[in-house]
């Protein structure tokens, strides 16, 4: 029996963030100016999440709130620019990967936010550990949510 190989990507498909077969490129061969943008992104949004934490610095014993907030407003950042790039900016594949991947992957830090529950547990605060845990969670779920319907109900009445 013949083996074929299989496509991963139906013709016509895109990859989540960019299409890594444009301009006929092999998808195993990095696109420089898209690393390019996704590093200029991330330096933004780890630079603005780093100023956050000078200015709101967590407690050694207390609620971090410096990065839930980060973290929230960040998903809430995710949510409008999904809907952006999904309903209005279509055509312009730099954008999703320097604002999502970059800015708001730099800006949002869930690894501090594992990190700062294991130091609660650790420093034996668990109930502030599982208040952090679950607010942040669903604050972040919340934040997406609503700004995807705010969003796209912005959208649908600008276009009428």
């Amino acid at each position: 029996m013949e083996q074929h190989a299989v496509d991963p990507l139906p013709k016509g498909a895109v990859d989540s963030d960019v299409d890594l077969r444009v301009d006929g490129r092999d998808r195993r061969t990095p696109d420089p100016l898209l690393l390019s943008v996704i590093a200029a992104g991330g330096a933004i949004g780890a630079t603005a999440r780093y100023l956050v934490g000078l200015a709101w610095p967590a407690p050694p014993d207390g609620f971090p709130f410096g990065t839930l907030v980060v973290n929230i407003v960040g998903c809430g950042l995710i949510g409008i620019l999904m809907v952006l790039v999904t309903d209005v900016f279509t055509q312009q594949r730099l954008i999703r990967p320097f604002a999502g991947t970059g800015v708001l992957g730099g800006f949002t830090t869930f690894s501090t936010y594992a990190v700062d529950i294991e130091r609660l547990i650790s420093e034996r605060h668990a109930g502030t550990a599982l208040l952090y845990l679950a607010a942040t969670v669903v604050g972040a779920l919340l934040a997406v949510r609503s700004t995807v319907t705010a969003t796209r109900a912005l959208i649908i009445r600008r276009s009428r």
